[in-house]
């Protein structure tokens, strides 16, 4: 039977990422290309005591349905520290829980954009957002970047010929793929574009507690004023990405559309994750734990840097982040990126993503590939680092 499949589907294509992934089911190959947290990361034992806790206390919490929304005494709690933070304004805006930061992205796109709306986003960019917003048909517009995130001359530009603007999405703290952080300068800056040309920000911002060098810079939705960004975050990256809780604050009229789609998507999600998120988040020393984490991610991070500063080829560049899960090497012009991907994984066993798996446009070129040191063990990183830049170095001296 042939079968014919919806307009919204139709250009959807498998993640690059994932394919390549397929490729680290063979024991010989070092994987550089997940996005997954570190395993040691994990805070198991703590989550195994409040697991116990709730199932033999409080059972049917745990296994019964619950409302849209969320859990209450989570979303209390959130919204108290996101106050704290800025990012939730009780003049105007509501929080719901959401099946990740993902869900989050993909019910704001879902709420705001008709087909043919245009959404702007930085170019490259997550590619599991970039599919949720090309599932509606939108019109998909990258703005390139620089040092310091999206360059502002460029996204003005595209203000004023595109056709519909009408979100503005931003990864501003580490961003995936790049690990770029925007400054706070052009965070004002994109908040004025927002007033002066009526669009929303959908600022996303998974990787906000792993900092591990530099200053912190206030969030875009700290400067909101007028109900113009939407902020999503998820406790993937700070207690368990496979427990898919997330977050989004948000004007009250947004959060209330997004509530009645989520109903119809999942009617809500997983409660009891929701919980232990809940009591992880209440009962142990935050501060402590997030120190914890940024101090695997600093190593990590430093120690995959030494191996690129002291073993590639010269020609190769890089940025070093000051937090998150990845680096984003460039190769020279001379060099065919997707045959280095290639080469790497079949031929030296180390496997990197390609730089135009995060391209906005499918005819867009990239001379960069992603490289990720949260997944891999230290052994693993000095084993697959070192194959890698004796690589580079016989194919670009």
């Amino acid at each position: 039977m042939e079968y014919k499949f919806s307009d919204k589907v139709t250009g959807l294509q498998a993640s690059a990422i994932r394919e390549i992934l397929k490729f680290t089911s063979d024991p010989e190959v070092i994987s550089f290309a997940a996005g997954n947290p570190a395993p040691e990361a994990f805070p198991t034992e703590r989550i195994a005591e409040i697991s116990a806790e709730l199932l033999r206390d409080d059972p049917v919490l745990a296994l019964q349905y619950n409302i849209t929304e969320g859990y209450t005494p989570l979303r209390d709690f959130l919204k108290s520290w996101m106050t704290e933070k800025n990012c939730f304004h009780k003049e105007f805006d509501e929080l719901i829980v959401t099946s990740g930061g993902q869900q989050a992205n993909e019910l704001s796109c879902k709420v705001l954009l008709n087909e043919g709306d245009t959404l702007l986003c930085e170019s490259p960019s997550f590619i599991g957002s970039l599919n949720a917003f090309r599932s509606y048909n939108v019109n998909l517009v990258g703005v390139d970047m620089e040092a310091d995130g999206i360059d502002l001359e460029k996204l003005e530009n595209a203000l004023k010929t595109e056709k519909n603007v009408k979100i503005l999405y931003l990864i501003p703290n580490f961003q995936n793929p790049t690990g770029r952080t925007m400054s706070l300068a052009k965070r004002k800056a994109v908040y004025e574009l927002a007033c002066k040309y009526d669009f929303i920000i959908l600022e996303d911002d998974p990787y906000g507690e792993l900092r591990f060098a530099g200053e912190n810079v206030p969030t875009i939705k700290s400067l909101d004023t007028e109900g113009r960004v939407i902020y999503s975050s998820t406790f993937s990256k700070i207690i368990s990405s496979g427990f898919r809780t997330g977050f989004v604050s948000a004007p009250a009229p947004i959060i209330q559309k997004m509530i009645v789609c989520k109903q119809v998507s999942d009617v809500h999600s997983n409660i009891w994750a929701q919980v232990v998120s809940h009591r992880f988040m209440t009962t142990v020393d935050r501060e402590a734990h997030f120190r914890k984490l940024r101090d695997i991610y600093r190593k990590k991070c430093d120690l995959m840097c030494s191996y690129i500063e002291n073993g590639f080829s010269k020609d190769i560049t890089y940025i070093k982040p000051q937090g998150g899960l990845f680096i984003w090497c460039t190769l020279p012009d001379s060099c065919d990126m997707n045959a280095f991907c290639t080469k790497a994984v079949k031929d030296y066993k180390v496997a990197v993503v390609p730089g135009n798996s995060f391209s906005i446009r499918q005819d867009e070129v990239s001379k960069s590939f992603r490289l990720n040191y949260s997944t891999p063990t230290n052994e693993q990183i000095e084993k697959g680092m070192d194959i890698l830049a004796r690589m580079t170095r016989e194919m670009l001296g």
